[in-house]
Formats: C-alpha cells, sequence, structure tokens
C-alpha cells in the first residue's frame, strides 16, 4: 500500500506540474513569434507596400504594411497567422493584390517590428487600429476582413464590432479554448488559458457576407471547428471545404483564387 501510495503521490505531483508549466508556457505556444526583425516591404519583395506605424488605443506601436488599391478594387484588411510575419508573407500579399486589390496587413504587437507583448486583448486592440487606419482612407463596405488561423479571431472580432464589405476566415475555430482542449485532452485548459479567443460568442454579431475555407486534412485546426463556426454564422455565408488540404497550404489549392471570386462578387 506504501508503494502504490507514492507511486500516486509522484504521479499526481508530476500532474500538477505539468499544468503549471502548460499555464505558464502557454502564450509562447500560442504566440511563436518567428522573428524581431523589422523588415521594410521592398526588402521583403514588395515594393509597391507602403510601412506606417500605428498607435493602439492603449499606447502600442504596430506596423501595418498597405498597398493602395487601383479604381473600384476593394482593400484586402489582413490578420496573420500566430507564426507569421509581413516579411514572410509578401509573396502572399502579392498575389492577392496582383488584380489591383489593395492591402492593408498588420503585423501585431510583439511580432517584427512592433512593440509589447501578445495577447488577446491587444491584439483585438491592434485589430482596432488597422480598422481605423483603414477607415481613414477607405470607405468600410470596400474593406475585406481576412484572418488566417489566429488570426480568424481577430478578423470575426473586427467584423462583429465594425462594418466591413466582407469577411474571410481561412482555416477558422470556435475558439482557441476549444482548440486547446481537443489538442490537451487530458488537462483542464478551459481554465487554465488566458486568450480563449471566442469567435464562437462574436460570429452572430457578423452582417458582412462570410467565406470560410477550410483543409479538410487540417491537423492543427480540424475542418469541424470551422464547420461549427459556420453554423453558428448569419446568411449570407459560403464554406468551402478543400479536400487535400491542411493548415498552411490552402493556396496551393486555389485559395486565393476562391478569395478573389468572393470579393469580386462572382
Amino acid at each position: 500500500m506504501t508503494f502504490l501510495k507514492w507511486t500516486a503521490t509522484i504521479l499526481a505531483a508530476g500532474y500538477l506540474a505539468g499544468l503549471v508549466l502548460l499555464f505558464a508556457k502557454q502564450r509562447a505556444m500560442l504566440f511563436p513569434i518567428p522573428t524581431a526583425e523589422r523588415t521594410a516591404p521592398a526588402a521583403a519583395g514588395l515594393p509597391d507596400a507602403e510601412e506606417h506605424v500605428l498607435t493602439t488605443s492603449d499606447g502600442e506601436k504596430v506596423i501595418v504594411w498597405h498597398v493602395p488599391p487601383k479604381p473600384g478594387r476593394a482593400v484586402v484588411l489582413f490578420f496573420h497567422g500566430n507564426g507569421d510575419s509581413l516579411a514572410g508573407l509578401a509573396g502572399h500579399f502579392k498575389a492577392i493584390t496582383a488584380d489591383g486589390t489593395g492591402l492593408v496587413a498588420l503585423s501585431y504587437r510583439g511580432y517584427a517590428g512592433s512593440g509589447g507583448a501578445p495577447g488577446e486583448d491587444g491584439l483585438l486592440r491592434d485589430g482596432a487600429a488597422a480598422f481605423a487606419f483603414a477607415t481613414a482612407r477607405y470607405d468600410a463596405r470596400r474593406l475585406v476582413a481576412w484572418g488566417f488561423s489566429l488570426g480568424t479571431g481577430v478578423a470575426v472580432a473586427v467584423a462583429s464590432e465594425h462594418p466591413v464589405g466582407k469577411l474571410i476566415l481561412e482555416a477558422p475555430y470556435t475558439s482557441i479554448a476549444d482548440v486547446a482542449a481537443a489538442h490537451f485532452w487530458f488537462a483542464p485548459v478551459r481554465l487554465l488559458i488566458r486568450d480563449p479567443f471566442h469567435s464562437d460568442e462574436r460570429i452572430a454579431r457578423v452582417t458582412a457576407p462570410l467565406l470560410i475555407m477550410h483543409g479538410a486534412q487540417d491537423q492543427t485546426i480540424p475542418i469541424a471547428f470551422g464547420e461549427r463556426l459556420f453554423a453558428l454564422a448569419r446568411e449570407p455565408k459560403q464554406f468551402v471545404r478543400i479536400p487535400g488540404g491542411g493548415h498552411d497550404d490552402l493556396g496551393s489549392f486555389g485559395a486565393i483564387e476562391i478569395a478573389r471570386n468572393f470579393i469580386n462578387g462572382s
């Protein structure tokens, strides 16, 4: 019995230590910032973009890249994933803007060139600052909020609080809490998580036309989460299931073309 008690005690202590570590390291896992280095758009291969530094409502300085649209074209307000940087997405942005579509792409606080440290409240403030920058230059009806992965939570929050013309969600989730609970099923994640990003509680307030694109083979954010979010959203809405798509490769399966058709109304 003594051996069993000691074994149980050691296992319980190890489990609790694991929970403490999970709580302490969760933001490092959720926001694996690839680089803090600031890169000019031209140096990254996007010479048509202008770099601007914005001040958020809590005083942080964050960077956006801005590509002005051609006359009559929409402007994509882009919110990237948790492991991305603007420089790393330069090729993606070039493809999005190839037809004259404009771009305002945000580098979240703590990410390349932007000050501060990331967290849900901060990222939502960053998103609001990017929206204000865009609407100071363009009618909100021209804006297409486009979020990828983590960025879908920012895009949903912006579109739920502000008028946008359209909303595109690429590999979205109901909440980060749901996704984390699925990956860390052995831990009471919902009690520990600091940045839940509850898109499921915000999506019903979005009135703009919605496009969701999700890879059927996505192992990071399984497609079931995108389907659940879609079910909660208002019409008009469209769900594109990409059979061979994973998490980071939807561009290889025509995601930009699908998005362009949606943006242009076809």
